[in-house]
């Protein structure tokens, strides 16, 4: 028995998630028993990495996630927008759902979680924080027999070469910063990274996973790297520190007799 597979997005992301399943070779026979029948885009006149049959790419993506041929959908267009509703649709017609979408999860991970609770069916989230690691998977099974009191680590990739640089070369922000971007390390407009919005996500996903309960985003505070200097790296270094940007989570025990 094969599974049809439904792909919002084919950027960046979604190029590299149709290559690795085209590219069975050496990997778990599941694999092999997975089609790719549809993948919805924007725009069928932009230049792709990947070749797919005829018919496969379309612009309509309410098809994908309505199509009773379709087992499990995989969100990777990224955006709050159409991405929460289309995944939600997806879950209401008994889809299951993996996602990277890292800012759907932190704000709307609870309606998603309660949907697909009701109709039978899994979010699958891993590729949204640490994804390369992995860290949701792990985090979940060490809840039964553990009770975790913080999550801290270095959980976005891009400020981390940037800070890292900063201090092995003397650069400035703007020229490590431009580097970056040239070489596809940070995005064309890097704000989600460099203000600290990327990990505020994550650390709000791996809070509620750790916490066993909903963080709100809102109330994750975030500060960027976009102000540090050399100055101030010149000077860390100076004291025995290194500059980096951390998530932090702490689970704060109340006792009912203070």
């Amino acid at each position: 028995m094969g599974f049809k597979l439904g792909i919002l997005g084919l950027g960046t992301v979604g190029c590299g998630t149709v290559q690795l399943l085209l590219d069975s070779d050496g990997r778990h026979p599941l694999l092999e028993e997975i089609e790719i029948y549809r993948v919805g885009v924007r725009s069928l006149d932009k230049p792709r990495e990947v070749k797919l049959p005829p018919g496969v790419i379309t612009t309509d993506l309410e098809t994908i996630v309505n199509d009773p041929e379709i087992d499990i959908v995989v969100e990777v267009m990224g955006g709050l927008e159409p991405a929460r509703e289309l995944m939600l649709k997806a879950i209401r017609n008994g889809k299951h759902v993996v996602t990277a979408n890292k800012a759907v999860i932190s704000r709307f991970g609870e309606e998603l979680y309660t949907a697909a609770n009701q109709a039978g069916v899994y979010v699958m989230l891993e590729a949204s924080v640490g994804g390369g690691i992995p860290v949701i998977q792990p985090l979940k099974q060490s809840l039964s027999v553990n009770r975790i009191q913080a999550v801290t680590g270095i959980i976005n990739g891009t400020t981390n070469y940037i800070l890292t640089r900063m201090q092995s070369e003397g650069s400035s922000f703007d020229s490590v910063l431009a580097d970056a971007q040239n070489l596809g390390y940070a995005e064309a407009d890097p704000t989600a990274d460099v203000e600290g919005l990327d990990a505020a996500d994550k650390i709000a996903i791996l809070a509620s996973i750790a916490f066993d309960g909903g963080i709100r985003r809102e109330d994750v505070y975030c500060e960027g790297i976009r102000q540090v200097s050399k100055t101030d790296i010149s000077y860390a270094q100076k004291l025995g520190f290194v500059i980096k940007l951390l998530a932090i989570a702490k689970k704060l025990i109340k006792y009912p007799y203070l």
